[in-house]
């Protein structure tokens, strides 16, 4: 089942960036994100609510990094990459570029996204930016962390989440301070939670309603893998801080952070038995549960919820000099 419920205003989501050149015309170059990516699915699913299929564009399957130095050179039209607010990867091509330009979802569009996905309208503020002239209508999700219920102890667990939200300080990441007790069930609605997180959130006056998922670890690993995302998103350098965090807080654990197709990669590897912990949006994780959308027929069962990362927005950016004011434009 997908989540339809309103996030308050103070809800950080998911983000899309749609970055477009000076080209005019049909036939744009759009980088929908790395294949097995949320990126990639959420950036079909918004070209879709515009009636813009496959022949009517170029895919480029880009992490936003690379998008956005094609953008900056002109080869790229559309990037589409899912960040936190404010992403510092929009700064820096504004600072490149000189003339971003940042796109609204029309209410239509909005209806539809929220109709076939977990996603929910968010309303970005005009000071959120320096280069915004006025708020910005687009959709939101949430940023988890799921573990491999095969790999990760009930006290690994624990450690894990303890350590996402009283550890959180050391983090210098901007995301990181949403990674407090107060936000640390958001996006977990639906989803299993591992046993370990379940307790230390109760011990702190949580109330946690979920179904707990059941593990079956059949040895104690010291060595764990944690899929992020690609090097110019968020998922990146977070998951970088988070596991240097976990590491010289829990002793005897040793993390490496790995750079991923994100999302639906990561749930895949847990899945595969190749992955130990994955940064998530948590619309493809209740996917994944459930075996719908990208895990039709390939149902993720051995993954269970950790904790709260960051909230996450879906944001459409263009270029000034483009002339282009709506992805209407495009069809």
């Amino acid at each position: 089942m997908r989540i339809k419920k309103l996030f308050g205003f103070a809800v950080f989501g998911l983000m899309m960036i749609t970055v477009l050149s000076a080209c005019g015309g049909g036939g744009k170059n759009i980088a929908i994100g790395p294949p097995a990516s949320e990126t990639n699915s959420v950036s079909k699913l918004i070209l879709a609510a515009y009636g813009i299929g496959d022949d009517d564009y170029n895919a480029y399957q880009e992490g936003f990094g690379d998008a956005a130095d094609g953008v900056q050179d002109g080869n790229i039209d559309i990037s589409i990459g899912i960040l936190g607010l404010p992403a510092g990867s929009i700064e820096s091509l504004q600072a490149s570029a000189g003339d971003v330009k940042m796109l609204s979802l029309s209410d239509d569009a909005i209806a539809y996204i929220e109709e076939n996905s977990g996603y929910l309208r968010y309303t970005i503020p005009q000071d959120m930016y320096d280069f915004l002239d006025s708020d910005i209508e687009t959709v939101t999700a949430y940023a988890v962390l799921m573990g491999n219920t095969d790999t990760i102890s009930e006290e690994l667990g624990y450690e894990l989440a303890k350590s996402m939200v009283e550890n959180a300080s050391e983090n210098t990441h901007a995301q990181s301070e949403h990674m407090t007790l107060e936000n640390a069930l958001k996006g977990a609605e639906d989803l299993p939670i591992h046993p370990g997180a379940k307790r230390y959130y109760e011990e702190q006056g949580l109330t946690v309603d979920n179904p707990v998922a059941e593990l079956n670890v059949s040895e104690i690993k010291n060595d764990l893998i944690l899929g992020t995302g690609s090097q110019g998103g968020t998922y990146y350098p977070l998951g970088g801080e988070m596991a240097t965090i976990w590491k010289n807080n829990i002793d005897g654990l040793n993390i490496t952070n790995t750079e991923t197709g994100a999302s639906v990669e990561n749930l895949s590897s847990i899945r595969d038995g190749n992955m130990d912990l994955g940064m998530t949006v948590h619309v493809p994780a209740l996917d994944a549960i459930n075996g719908e959308g990208d895990f039709e027929g390939n149902q993720v069962t051995n993954a269970a919820f950790i904790g709260h990362i960051y909230p996450e927005v879906v944001q459409i950016v263009t270029r000034e000099n483009s002339g282009i004011e709506s992805l209407d434009e495009l069809k």
